[in-house]
């Protein structure tokens, strides 16, 4: 472990990514104490430019909401759906990858060909349609996002697994009369973390931009303030209150890059010989 934290330090970008990483959850752990009126809640005059008065520092939106209370309100239900999400599509992507990969032949077509028909439509256009037939809310969102997200994860594993399934442990395993099952869950997918791991952290990031766009377009679940909400209801008037987007898409901009970062650094961490290879 000590080595890991040795190797992930040698990257400064990725110390950045997780000091930036660290303070977004801060923020979106103190949003409450912070800011306890709700962030729907209209606290002074509409088009309060930003800087101009201590309580309001962001300034206002169109309705005269605070928008630091929206960006901090807004890192919660971001980071929520991006790692939900995130996590709902490993859930669906690992077994369909690991079955795939281990079985091969007729299983691996046949689960192949049913992850090129959700690889075959785009996943902004996939997300938007589900959205709509199941109405914008939270719950929709994230699975939304979860069902457009899954195939690159079953692809991964599926070449993962390939790669362990002839190797001398797993061999050894089958000729001592263990069943798939337990060879797949205890002695292939271990081996298999370091790669998953990575690719979690870049789909975190892109479940926040893919949640930030369907709330700009108005997709969002109504209820609860988020960032891409924020931007959408500052884009009609950018010229006359340029900070109702800005600041809101300044914190996507940096939660995004943090988390690439961190994908980078954790790459370079589990994969040392990678590491040393690239440079």
């Amino acid at each position: 472990m000590t080595a890991f934290w040795v190797r992930y330090a040698r990257n400064r970008g990725a110390v950045a990514g997780i000091v930036i990483l660290v303070l977004v959850l801060v923020l979106a752990m103190a949003a409450p104490a912070l800011y306890p009126r709700s962030p729907w809640a209209m606290v002074q005059r509409p088009f309060l430019p930003p800087f101009t008065n201590g309580g309001f520092p962001l300034g206002t939106d169109t309705m005269g909401r605070d928008i630091a209370s929206a960006v901090a309100h807004g890192a919660g239900v971001s980071l929520l759906v991006g790692f939900v999400s995130t996590l709902a599509a490993l859930l669906i992507g690992i077994p369909i990858g690991a079955v795939a990969g281990y079985f091969g032949g007729r299983v691996d077509d046949l689960l192949m060909r049913f992850t090129e028909f959700f690889q075959s439509v785009p996943n902004f256009a996939l997300a938007v349609v589900l959205v709509a037939i199941f109405r914008p809310s939270l719950v929709s969102i994230v699975a939304a996002i979860a069902i457009v997200s899954w195939p690159p994860v079953a692809r991964l594993l599926r070449g993962e697994v390939m790669a362990l399934r002839g190797r001398e442990f797993v061999q050894a395993a089958v000729l001592s009369g263990q069943r798939s099952g337990p060879i797949i869950l205890r002695q292939i997918l271990p081996n298999t973390l370091s790669p998953v791991i990575v690719l979690g952290t870049m789909m975190v990031a892109a479940a926040i931009l893919l949640e930030s766009a369907l709330s700009f377009m108005g997709l969002g679940d109504p209820n609860i303030m988020s960032w891409g909400y924020v931007i959408g209801a500052g884009r009609t008037v950018i010229r006359q209150a340029w900070w109702v987007s800005l600041f809101p898409g300044l914190a996507i901009l940096l939660t995004v890059l943090a988390l690439n970062l961190v994908g980078e650094g954790l790459n370079d961490a589990l994969n040392p010989r990678l590491s040393r290879k690239t440079r």
